[in-house]
């Protein structure tokens, strides 16, 4: 049985207060996603956002879609 390492990176865009994320499995990217725009509360509370959480938010939000 092989362990898959899932890692996750995101880029916040300021201006358009979204945030893509991208999703790397054993190193190799895997998929693209962006957030829909947010309100500023929103977008400054998740810039603080870990690995763990927006694992999270791809389980359990549909605020975003694939790019």
């Amino acid at each position: 049985m092989t362990t898959l390492n899932e890692t996750i990176k995101v880029t916040a865009n300021h201006s358009q207060r979204t945030f893509t994320i991208r999703t790397y499995h054993n190193g190799r990217f895997f998929a693209k996603y962006r957030t829909c725009k947010m309100s500023k509360e929103e977008f400054n509370s998740d810039l603080y956002n870990t690995q763990n959480d927006w694992k999270n938010y791809l389980r359990t939000s549909f605020d975003y879609y694939k790019v």
